[in-house]
């Protein structure tokens, strides 16, 4: 087991307070379209049929999810959705990337550069961040839903890479191919999950304390909070005494 940043704990009590916010709904019907552009049949379409299983596991309905998909395959109007991946830093040197899906891009970018020059960072090149990152499976669990070797045992099993130890919650890290077959494993042994995903997870954290750190969670929730932005990624780690500090 290794250990990761406890901002992912922080992101996924977030996360929970987006979907009664209505928001999460916003952010998945955007993943739909973008995935359904690949070809609307999810048995066909892995990324499409991981976002529609996200969609369900936050009890979207069926005609919601039905719509999303019409409209990314271009069967309904208003799909027009752009992917774009911003990389920069932050305060004390953080990599972040933005994962964003917009309507327009101008907008977007505009607003993207101002939240981050307005809260200690900068947005850099093409390729100045991202390889600090590497595509990953990331399934969190409430440690009250599971306990270790238990769960050790059935991720490795079912072809998990790792277990982490993310303070509340643990973090099952696999390759991407291996997301859905891990999941199935947790679900078929009754093991309720947090949060699924395929993310972009750092292969290094880098340790912030004092001003740097709270600028940097700043930055973070301003970045989450624009309704663009699917999701916000960096390598930054705080000492858990300091988390609850700023709490």
């Amino acid at each position: 087991m290794s250990g990761h940043s406890k901002w992912a704990t922080i992101k996924h009590k977030k996360a929970a307070t987006d979907a009664k916010r209505g928001k999460a709904f916003t952010r998945i019907i955007k993943e739909i379209m973008i995935a359904a552009k690949s070809g609307g049949d999810p048995n066909m379409n892995p990324r499409l049929r991981s976002a529609i299983t996200a969609a369900k596991a936050a009890s979207m309905p069926a005609d919601n999810i039905k719509r999303a998909v019409m409209r990314g395959t271009g069967e309904l109007e208003g799909g027009q959705i752009d992917e774009i991946m911003f990389e920069g830093y932050g305060p004390g040197g953080a990599a972040v990337l933005v994962s964003v899906a917009t309507d327009n891009r101008n907008r977007t970018v505009s607003e993207i550069r101002h939240t981050f020059s307005k809260n200690g960072g900068n947005l850099g090149e093409l390729g100045s961040v991202a390889w600090m990152f590497e595509r990953k499976s990331q399934i969190v669990i409430d440690k009250e839903n599971a306990g270790e070797d238990q769960l050790m045992s059935l991720v490795l099993d079912a072809g998990a890479e790792d277990l982490r130890d993310s303070g509340d919650n643990w973090e099952v890290i696999s390759a991407p191919d291996a997301h859905e077959a891990v999941l199935q494993a947790l679900t078929a042994a009754g093991i309720k999950t947090e949060a699924a995903e395929i993310a972009m997870v750092p292969k290094n954290l880098m340790k912030l304390e004092g001003k740097n750190a709270t600028a940097m969670i700043r930055l973070s929730e301003a970045l989450e909070d624009n309704d663009d932005v699917q999701n916000v990624y960096s390598n930054f780690d705080v000492d858990e005494e300091e988390l609850e500090a700023m709490a």
